[in-house]
């Protein structure tokens, strides 16, 4: 019987860590064309690049440190900040370093 249970918490601890290791990073989560809730600016994040086409379609590289994406256009100093809010399947808000909060959806 302690055998029993032994093995059995053994095998639940190794599903839960098998179900975190698979799960998709935030990173996967945020590529793809998101659009602002009011229709103005649409949004784009691929694996590399984040284009925010509002005003021009400017391709600028970027990275996740945290919850917040660094960009800059084409690798140069300084990075323009986004702090990731709320990340959900079909909803994205940003928060921008002038604390604009910026809601997305797919």
């Amino acid at each position: 019987m302690k055998n029993l249970a032994l093995v059995l918490v053994h095998v639940a601890t190794a599903s839960v860590l098998l179900a975190v290791a698979c799960s998709q990073p935030v990173k996967n989560k945020l590529q793809g064309k998101w659009t602002s809730k009011d229709g103005n600016t649409k949004l784009q994040i691929s694996e590399k690049n984040l284009t925010m086409d509002n005003d021009a379609v400017i391709p600028e590289y970027y990275f996740l440190k945290g919850d917040t994406i660094y960009t800059s256009y084409e690798g140069h100093s300084p990075y323009t900040k986004f702090v990731v809010q709320k990340l959900e399947s079909n909803n994205l808000t940003l928060v921008a370093d002038d604390s604009t909060s910026m809601e997305f959806s797919r």
